[in-house]
């Protein structure tokens, strides 16, 4: 029997049908007005009449039954009402062919209720608002026993579940990963996205037409520059190479948090493989938690006021450090907008390791300036919170690398070693 679904795809949608039929899985994150819930309904269509197995099942799931209701059950209506013997269920939105397939519209907001159910697919739409344990308690195992496939898609809402999905795909060649902007698609004119700029706050734009995962933090000072490595793929395994010394970078916190980068440098590249930080803790535990990763260290370089005198002792903490076995070399003082443009200059060179660093890098995305209501602009100078400690030794580390570099690596151990070390 041949059947026909009355549906055109734009090239973009197009190309997503296609490069998913490669893969088991993927993270769409696209712009609004894109067109991913008709590419979601067509995709799960396709599939369902195309497979040759006993009653194929597929999913297509909203944050609630009532958004599914509302935003699919339309759609799925008019593109598969023109299959002949084609049942709807209203009550139970639930579309049901004629070849044996069965397409349900699902909610999110009570997983529970969808135990013991089995899937061939499921496109998860507006992962963001939907709770976190739907995929890994419900859906995961639902597309088990038919190794079944699975999509998430929607619009960014800040770093969430659909973050850390859209990191692990961008890291995970198995996983089809695809970001669609307004301003690369062309789906909406000019006109109209100025428009757009003209009533909503930057911010709003730069989510829900740009797919930002940091316009959630006014003012943040890496966002962008994060957004773009994760984009290429740098944050990612990135595993301790024993061949090459680990230098650490270090904001040493009075009555407060320290906080500590390790990397090593690999020709131009650096990788960053590991972040440390605690508070109220004193030298003895830092120099043990060193110890205990077992790394194979270079130079340890901690800010300038490391050489201050503590009134009880007398010493210096870099004097302190000394006697624990900790040799600190003074990273050059510079002013905090001069070690955030070279943080900034240096960022494009890193390849960060996702989980090791993920506290680290949480914190440089909300590294941020305040704003100020009066003079409608943002502050000169960083807000001092939780993400200052890592965002200062982040700075300390850019600005010690750019002196070390200029004064000591040898030129030919730099062209030895320039290469691709992720190239199979």
């Amino acid at each position: 029997m041949k059947i026909e679904i009355p549906y055109e795809p734009r090239s973009l949608q197009m190309k997503l049908h296609n490069e998913m039929q490669a893969k088991r899985w993927g993270v769409v994150v696209c712009h609004r007005r894109f067109g991913k819930t008709v590419w979601a309904i067509n995709h799960i269509l396709r599939d369902a009449i195309m497979n040759g197995k006993p009653s194929p099942r597929y999913a297509y799931m909203a944050p609630t039954y009532r958004q599914a209701k509302n935003v699919a059950w339309d759609y799925l209506k008019q593109f598969a009402g023109k299959i002949p013997g084609v049942k709807f269920h209203e009550t139970e939105l639930r579309c049901d062919l004629p070849t044996g397939g069965r397409i349900s519209l699902l909610g999110a907001e009570n997983p529970d209720s969808l135990r013991g159910i089995y899937l061939d697919g499921c496109v998860m739409d507006e992962v963001a608002q939907m709770p976190e344990n739907v995929f890994p308690e419900v859906i995961r195992p639902a597309l088990s026993d038919r190794k079944g496939w699975g999509v998430f898609v929607g619009t960014p809402k800040g770093h969430n579940a659909f973050y850390e999905l859209y990191e692990q795909s961008a890291a995970n060649d198995d996983w089809l990963t695809a970001i669609y902007k307004a301003s690369e698609t062309g789906l909406l004119d000019d006109e109209e996205l100025s428009a757009a700029q003209n009533m909503m706050s930057a911010d709003q734009y730069a989510q829900e037409f740009e797919c930002s995962w940091n316009a959630n933090v006014p003012g943040a000072i890496y966002g962008k520059d994060l957004e773009e490595i994760t984009a290429s793929g740098r944050i990612t395994n990135v595993p301790y190479d024993p061949s090459v010394r680990v230098d650490t970078w270090w904001d040493l916190g009075v009555g407060d948090s320290t906080a500590v980068w390790f990397t090593q440098s690999v020709g131009r590249a650096v990788h960053v493989i590991d972040f440390y930080e605690n508070r109220n803790e004193g030298l003895p535990h830092y120099c043990k938690v060193l110890s205990e990763k077992k790394y194979l260290y270079g130079d340890h370089n901690a800010p300038h006021d490391i050489e201050v005198r503590e009134l009880g002792s007398g010493k210096s903490r870099r004097e302190i450090a000394w006697d624990l076995g900790l040799n600190f070399r003074v990273v050059p003082k510079l002013p905090v907008e001069d070690g955030i443009h070279a943080a900034q200059m240096l960022i494009p060179r890193l390849w960060f390791d996702r989980e090791k660093c993920r506290d680290g890098l949480e914190a440089l995305r909300q590294y941020h300036r305040a704003y100020n209501e009066r003079t409608r602009s943002f502050r000169a100078s960083p807000v001092h919170d939780w993400s200052s400690h890592a965002a200062d030794a982040f700075r300390y580390f850019a600005v010690g690398l750019r002196e070390t570099r200029d004064r000591s690596r040898a030129p030919q151990r730099q062209a030895v070693m320039e290469y691709d070390p992720f190239a199979a």
